[in-house]
């Protein structure tokens, strides 16, 4: 069963509280799509420093987009034209030291500008892509495809109106709070705070993916286990250099 290293809400929202944000940004229309798959396959594509954090002994690749709104750092209003933008991201589920997160393998955005910032110094693997998110009467459909790599994603789904129930897995899937990135041989930590997910179930289809062509398994155009959350309000905490083990 999957690893017990998160801590609880109380443990981090005491935590987060003795720290200051630094950037905010609300994310609407969070589609979670995840695969497992054979650790094998992903060890070699992350810093060696982190653990794969396995679930019955399998480890998972999640493909995450959400259409980010008020984006804006601490104290400063949103700036017109850089509030708003679509991002999908491709990740995997690590632990450094007991303390679990994600690493990421590409996070394409359909902002130019914001593209530049973020992978200023090669800080985090950020790309430019055509992204569209259409939604009528609820119906959604998602199409990206990154600029300078053949790797498309074109997917529909209408969420189911409940909410479900927390399970084990969908918890360990989605509650995760900071991310590693190596830069420069250097390790970081990012850590963010937010309520606890709300998940909807979705119908829904993956007509076309070709994302994380660097994987082998063709588990892309297998059936995923897909999330849907409506709207959740992030913050961003200032990177923490991790000190290596000799």
């Amino acid at each position: 069963m999957g690893n017990d290293m998160h801590i609880t809400s109380n443990e981090r929202k005491n935590f987060m509280w003795k720290k200051t944000w630094i950037m905010t940004q609300k994310w609407h229309h969070v589609l979670f799509l995840h695969w497992p798959i054979s650790p094998e396959e992903v060890r070699k594509y992350i810093p060696e420093e982190l653990e794969l954090d396995l679930y019955d002994n399998q480890a998972w690749i999640g493909l995450v987009f959400f259409q980010v709104k008020g984006n804006r750092p601490r104290f400063i209003p949103p700036l017109p034209g850089l509030q708003s933008y679509l991002e999908l991201n491709v990740r995997t589920y690590v632990t450094y030291k007991g303390k679990a997160g994600v690493h990421f393998f590409s996070l394409d955005a359909n902002h130019p500008f914001i593209v530049k910032l973020t992978t200023f110094g090669n800080f985090l693997p950020y790309r430019s892509a055509i992204i569209n998110l259409k939604n009528h009467k609820n119906k959604f459909s998602i199409y990206s495809k990154c600029e300078h790599q053949n790797e498309t994603l074109l997917t529909t789904f209408e969420p189911i109106a409940k909410h479900m129930e927390s399970t084990q897995l969908n918890t360990w899937l989605t509650e995760r709070y900071c991310l590693w990135t190596k830069t420069k041989g250097r390790l970081f930590r990012v850590d963010i705070s937010h309520s606890p997910w709300r998940l909807q179930n979705v119908n829904g289809l993956v007509c076309e993916n070709t994302m994380a062509l660097f994987l082998k398994n063709k588990i892309r155009m297998s059936r995923p286990i897909a999330h849907y959350s409506r709207i959740k309000r992030v913050r961003f905490y200032p990177p923490i250099l991790e000190e290596l083990n000799e």
